[in-house]
């Protein structure tokens, strides 16, 4: 298995698909084996190298995740097949916004927020709402190559990833229903525990 998502790791690498950087994926893993989640949502499926290794990790959890783009839904539906965690993992293909709408509240014990970083503002109140109290969404790029962190120019068609993520940082740090901690690991981690 390791040696398959390895390859996978390179595919993503060369044709540039955006999969979780190798310390965030320890990090992220090395989390899920402390708190053993029972139910995962994954927002932003891609290719399902993290649905893989996060369930190969984990061996009584279900995962469901969702992707808008129908190529990558076929490739992960593959990916999981291939690896031996299909059972365990439900895709959907959709829009995450409109999918996250139709979960019941505290649906969730982990949710893994690796999405479209402009949505994650948007996203917030919903995913919020289907976390279980106790649980925790992990959000990976949460820094977006360090843009958001420093004065540095933004290009124009970044401009308003970067500000939503500054508002989105500005949410779940002062939210006093959540406590959330932030990592400077990878292209930066945020994990939020719901109190």
């Amino acid at each position: 298995m390791e040696k398959y998502l390895e390859e996978l790791k390179k595919y993503a690498e060369k044709n540039h698909i955006p999969i979780i950087s190798e310390s965030g994926c320890d990090f992220l893993i090395n989390f899920l084996k402390k708190i053993q989640p029972q139910k995962i949502l994954e927002i932003g499926t891609a290719i399902g190298y993290s649905g893989s290794k996060m369930l190969l990790s984990l061996l009584n959890t279900n995962l469901i995740t969702v992707e808008k783009k129908s190529e990558f839904v076929q490739f992960a539906y593959s990916t999981f097949k291939t690896v031996g965690v299909l059972n365990r993992a439900k895709i959907i293909h959709g829009d995450a916004f409109d999918v996250i709408q139709t979960f019941p509240r505290q649906s969730f014990d982990f949710i893994f927020l690796d999405g479209p970083k402009g949505q994650y503002l948007k996203y917030y109140p919903y995913i919020k709402n289907i976390l279980k109290k106790g649980g925790y969404i992990f959000v990976d790029n949460i820094y977006f190559h360090n843009l958001v962190l420093g004065p540095k120019f933004v290009k124009h068609k970044l401009r308003t990833i970067v500000v939503n993520l500054r508002k989105f940082i500005d949410i779940i740090s002062t939210d006093s229903e959540v406590k959330t901690t932030f990592y400077n690991i990878g292209d930066g981690i945020a994990i939020i525990n719901k109190l």
